[in-house]
């Protein structure tokens, strides 16, 4: 990521509470640099940071052959030294919902415990058994940041095509969306892997481009509510900011092919969302 881009980034969602030092931008453009060269990735992206009670994590995001599913997640404390997250597997995701509770500590070696009884066996050869189940902070990261873009991950409709051999890669005919676009949910795509496309009718269908309608509009999202769409700057700029996750902020300049997202957050799931939108 040039220097442009990342400070054009940084400034747009700097309302959001992402507030970094000089130091810690001029660390940044560095370390993204040797971050992209080292790992051999297509571009390297500054994804966002998440809070700790001792330290911040800082997020870096490289990008592979596939935009959307060739992805390696990197954190440091520093801006400098930077770790490679391990894949949030299926396992990894349901010990981190058991055992991870509250408030990120800011250790990746934070060990979190949860212990519980377990009935094996049955009828009169059941025995009662204590299973504990560990993980330590730096796999909730992994996890986090896996179900932060899996979630919300957001794209404007036509930044990115499908290619006949089914990879996802960035459109450059891509110009932007006309500020009349920019302003519907509609228009804007779940960067990850659709769920509601399987469920459209062959009517449904035949009014989409499947070199582009590949992915899930926010739109069609439940509960309804869970986005927030503004355009700023005098309309020049359109914010969409994530109620179901806070602190997440996409931002789209119409006209232009600039979009992007950035994190900025405890790593906490507004659980209550649906409960808010009733009232």
């Amino acid at each position: 990521m040039d220097s442009d881009a990342l400070y054009y980034s940084l400034d747009l969602v700097s309302g959001n509470g992402l507030i970094l030092t000089p130091e810690q931008r001029a660390a940044l453009q560095t370390s993204l640099v040797i971050l992209k060269r080292n790992y051999k990735l297509k571009r390297v992206l500054f994804w966002g940071r998440i809070w700790g009670i001792r330290s911040d994590y800082f997020i870096a995001q490289g990008v592979g052959e596939d935009e959307m599913t060739d992805k390696k997640s990197l954190y440091s404390l520093n801006c400098m030294d930077w770790h490679l997250l391990p894949p949030a597997t299926e396992v990894l995701i349901a010990e981190v919902e058991v055992a991870a509770k509250g408030c990120f500590m800011g250790d990746p070696s934070h060990m979190y415990e949860h212990t519980e009884i377990k009935q094996q066996g049955e009828g009169d050869e059941a025995v009662e058994e204590e299973v504990t189940v560990k993980v330590n902070e730096e796999k909730r990261l992994a996890v986090t940041v896996f179900t932060i873009d899996k979630e919300v991950a957001v794209v404007p409709r036509g930044a990115y095509i499908k290619n006949p051999r089914g990879r996802v890669q960035t459109n450059h005919s891509f110009r932007g969306l006309n500020p009349s676009e920019a302003a519907k949910l509609r228009n804007y795509l779940h960067f990850s892997e659709p769920s509601n496309l399987k469920k459209k009718s062959i009517l449904e269908m035949a009014d989409l481009n499947p070199s582009i309608d590949f992915l899930d509009p926010l739109n069609e999202d439940i509960p309804k509510g869970s986005w927030s769409l503004q355009l700023e700057q005098g309309g020049r700029v359109c914010m969409i900011r994530s109620l179901l996750w806070h602190g997440l902020t996409f931002f789209h300049v119409p006209m232009t092919p600039h979009h992007g997202y950035i994190y900025t957050g405890d790593g906490l799931k507004n659980l209550s969302l649906p409960f808010m939108l009733c009232h």
